[in-house]
């Protein structure tokens, strides 16, 4: 019998990387390209961070950017500079050296922020937990959206839990994003 993570059942938060909802990554695109559009008014920017991960998530990630998934069509782009990004993508535990890097680039970033928590170890700290070197997951540092476990989470996975963490945005009173006119 294959080991599978707990499912969770609190309200829907973290998504499971087999539990996404039903449709192709195209139709989930196309939906988030709706939303990022209604209420950003703009393209999603997105800065990853890697806060200690083996990168294997990272691979998921830059497999979104790929010809395969293309996911600039449907408006998201991953940014260099957190003083531009509306989302930050964090994956693997924090590491003790990473953490005040991690506040600084969560602090850099203009209001309102989204965090999306990736990958076990970005959620729970996965198999490193909390050692001499790693704090555990994103939330012992940062307030946490979407959390998206998987070792690593597929890309559509990824797209989802990017949908699910631009609608809890919108549901929010505190995320006030202004389209311009």
């Amino acid at each position: 019998m294959a080991h599978r993570e707990p499912r969770p059942t609190d309200g829907g938060l973290p998504v499971s990387s087999d539990q996404h909802e039903p449709g192709s990554f195209e139709e989930t695109g196309q939906r988030l390209r709706r939303r990022i559009d209604k209420i950003f008014g703009h393209s999603l920017h997105i800065r990853q961070v890697d806060a200690g991960s083996c990168n294997g998530c990272e691979v998921e990630i830059a497999g979104l950017n790929s010809p395969i998934y293309d996911i600039e069509r449907f408006g998201i782009h991953f940014v260099a500079s957190p003083r531009h990004a509306d989302m930050l993508l964090v994956t693997g535990p924090v590491t003790r050296n990473m953490e005040l890097a991690l506040r600084k680039t969560y602090e850099a970033m203009p209001a309102p922020r989204l965090v999306v928590a990736v990958g076990a170890c970005g959620c729970s700290g996965g198999i490193f937990g909390s050692t001499y070197a790693t704090l555990g997951g994103v939330d012992r540092v940062l307030p946490v959206d979407v959390y998206i476990p998987g070792c690593p989470p597929n890309p559509h996975a990824l797209l989802h839990g990017i949908l699910l963490a631009v609608g809890r945005s919108a549901q929010s009173g505190e995320n006030n994003f202004q389209k311009p006119s």
